[in-house]
């Protein structure tokens, strides 16, 4: 049910930017004073803009090389998109952002980063070096209408290591890794390799496992022995890197449009399958929630910091050994991080890495630093105890108004063939005035080819004259093709609802079968000319 009906200048819990929009008031009103005094922008990330809070949900996609990131991209959106390369060498050697746009076009980094409208303006101080291998990708495709995309250069493996990027590449991940809802990391079957650079970009994960998903990907292409050992190899590597006794979750999968490699563990696969994409299609539903929950971090963060700030502050001489006695609180800051914890009540897991914060504060002058201020502390706590809590209730009610997203994404496509699925979707008719002249359809596409889609249907076994929905499954299983590609094709060949197939809404299904196994994409809706005849007739009646 939208809520857009509802009055642009009427403020209601219904709406759903309602949440949004409250954060970004408190954060513009309470936490960004207090980075701003403290000098938080000067140690850990920039501050916050409005492109930050109204963004679409991101997802990062990372891996080895010729490990499908590009490929895994292309599945979830069913189409190509410009510089899109694949390969078993390094293809993609840039970052590239996949955002929806009425017209397809290519933005470079320097420009994208003077867009207010795009998030990416506080990439800047990364130089053009990096810049020079950024881009964002425009193109209207449903799929990015709800989410964006980002794809990223493969990480090098240990053959690689000694050549230079030129930027700091595990820098750049972790400021992508604090925005985006999503981050998933790509690993081939064939090679685990954990090379230095790899290792490193764990590092710029750290703090963020919760938006991070672990592919093990093209597995129909070894046998279930193989599997097991390189399942166990991978999960005790990530185990030593991680440096954490919670287990990470890791999908099994072969993710591409073609038709997979018959095995043992196909059905865990497509299993496997349907749990990921179940997990990015409700990531829309979600990102108020993302938001709100990385809100709630930095403002944790910002907290200890400014007692880190304030203490410093304190211990400084006014005039005599300041830069003895600077050296000297930074060779015990970890001291001074544990005094904190305990007279303040800091919490542990609130506070930044020590190491890092040593290094940063080694070219600071100590002197510009500010005392703790007590109304800046009080309006922090307030933002923490009092106002935050006040919008989670309305956060159920903004996931109930956020859709799925379409594609191979669509919950109606991965449940096609249960029977509760057996419904039209009355939303996805296609405009009778979009149709051009009705001479341009006389022909229906399928009919030559309908004497050899015949002969299958009627070896099948039809009981009045229709498939059943499981006999349907079970030849089409066949082609190997992934279950949500054949949900798709169901849905479009299932032209009356009924939940079972005629011989002319078969011989479609075959028809659209045939072209997916050739390479061709499948269209979103089904076309005019693929409508068989009988069932044009009775078009008008189903729009009432």
């Amino acid at each position: 049910m939208s809520l857009r009906r509802l009055r642009s200048n009427r403020k209601t819990i219904g709406d759903v930017n309602l949440v949004t929009e409250e954060l970004k008031n408190l954060y513009y009103k309470r936490l960004l004073p207090i980075e701003k005094h403290y000098s938080f922008h000067h140690f850990h990330s920039p501050s916050y803009e409005d492109a930050d809070f109204d963004n679409k949900p991101m997802i990062l996609v990372m891996g080895q090389y010729s490990t499908g990131k590009t490929t895994f991209i292309r599945y979830l959106i069913e189409q190509d998109f410009l510089g899109g390369r694949v390969g078993p060498e390094p293809t993609t050697d840039c970052f590239t952002a996949l955002m929806y746009g009425d017209v397809e076009g290519i933005i470079p980094g320097n420009a994208l980063t003077m867009d207010p409208k795009k998030p990416f303006r506080n990439l800047d101080p990364f130089g053009n070096t990096f810049l020079n291998r950024f881009q964002c990708v425009q193109m209207p495709n449903p799929v990015l209408e709800n989410i964006s995309i980002i794809d990223t250069p493969g990480i090098l493996t240990a053959a690689r290591r000694r050549l230079s990027r030129g930027y700091d590449f595990p820098a750049v991940l972790r400021w992508f890794a604090e925005r985006v809802d999503r981050i998933i990391l790509l690993f081939d079957a064939h090679k685990l390799e954990f090379s230095d650079e790899l290792t490193r970009a764990f590092g710029a994960l750290c703090g963020h496992e919760d938006k991070l998903r672990v592919v093990l990907n093209k597995a129909d292409t070894v046998d279930s022995q193989q599997l097991m050992r390189v399942y166990g190899a991978l999960m005790w590597s990530l185990g030593k890197v991680f440096k954490t006794p919670e287990i990470l979750k890791v999908y099994i999968g072969s993710f591409w449009s073609e038709p997979r490699q018959k095995c043992d563990h196909y059905e865990l696969i497509e299993l496997e399958e349907e749990d990921l994409l179940t997990d990015i299609r409700n990531l829309p539903r979600n990102a108020a929630l993302r938001k709100l929950n990385d809100l709630v971090k930095r403002a944790r963060l910002v907290r200890a910091h400014a007692h880190i700030i304030g203490h410093l502050k304190k211990e400084m001489p006014t005039i005599f050994c300041k830069e003895t006695k600077k050296h000297n609180l930074i060779y015990d800051l970890p001291e001074i991080f544990r005094k904190i914890q305990q007279q303040q009540r800091v919490p542990a897991g609130d506070f930044p890495d020590c190491t890092k914060m040593q290094e940063k504060l080694l070219g600071q002058d100590f002197s510009k630093f500010k005392t703790l201020k007590p109304s800046l502390m009080a309006s922090l706590d307030k933002l923490l105890t009092i106002d935050i809590a006040k919008l989670v209730p309305l956060l159920k009610i903004q996931e109930l108004s956020k859709k799925s997203l379409p594609g191979v994404l669509d919950a109606d496509f991965l449940g096609t063939f249960k029977p509760e699925h057996y419904r039209r979707d009355p939303f996805k008719e296609i405009p009778r005035e979009e149709e051009g002249s009705d001479e341009d359809f006389d022909e229906w596409a399928v009919e030559k080819y309908k004497p050899k889609y015949d002969e299958i249907f009627y070896n099948l076994n039809p009981s009045e004259g229709k498939l059943s929905g499981t006999k349907v499954r079970e030849w089409m299983t066949g082609t190997l093709l992934p279950n949500s590609v054949l949900a798709q094709i169901w849905r479009l060949s299932d032209v009356d609802g009924d939940g079972m197939l005629d011989n002319e809404e078969f011989a479609v299904a075959v028809h659209l079968i045939e072209g997916k196994l050739d390479g061709y994409y499948l269209p979103r809706e089904l076309p005019s000319h693929l409508v068989p005849p009988s069932k044009k007739i009775s078009a008008p009646s189903q729009e009432e």
